[in-house]
């Protein structure tokens, strides 16, 4: 079970989680055994909120498909359990990085104090710039 806040959570029955094998090269225990983790989600059919189902299904990314189902696929450990963590992590922070709203900007003015330090910073480099031509 992902926990997204105190209100939402997503249940595991509304993963589809299946282990297969690892890709790469071969050796001990990896050709052997079904390692690797495959979690699918379907957005539209979760649980989730409607503001959360709008936000992912809008998303271009590249583990969403068309047809709003996000694939994971968790390879990089040797052991079940920790590709399945692994994958359910991937999940999560997806969603939270998805679903986070920015505030909106504010245009602000600079101050006095900033303006005046500006120009004093341009006039002294003016300066210093004209002490570089030729002496006459």
């Amino acid at each position: 079970m992902i926990e997204l806040s105190r209100n939402v959570t997503i249940s595991d029955a509304e993963m589809d989680i299946t282990a297969v094998r690892a890709q790469g090269a071969g050796g001990q225990h990896v050709n052997k055994n079904s390692t690797a983790i495959h979690l699918r989600f379907d957005i539209s059919a979760s649980s989730l909120p409607d503001f959360y189902k709008q936000r992912l299904l809008a998303a271009r990314h590249h583990l969403i498909t068309a047809d709003g189902v996000v694939i994971i696929k968790a390879q990089e450990y040797r052991s079940q359990e920790m590709n399945r963590e692994a994958a359910l992590k991937r999940l999560e922070n997806l969603i939270r990085e998805l679903t986070v709203v920015e505030k909106t900007r504010r245009a602000t003015r600079p101050t006095l104090a900033a303006k005046k330090r500006r120009l004093e910073g341009k006039l002294r480099k003016s300066i210093t710039k004209s002490l570089r031509g030729k002496v006459r």
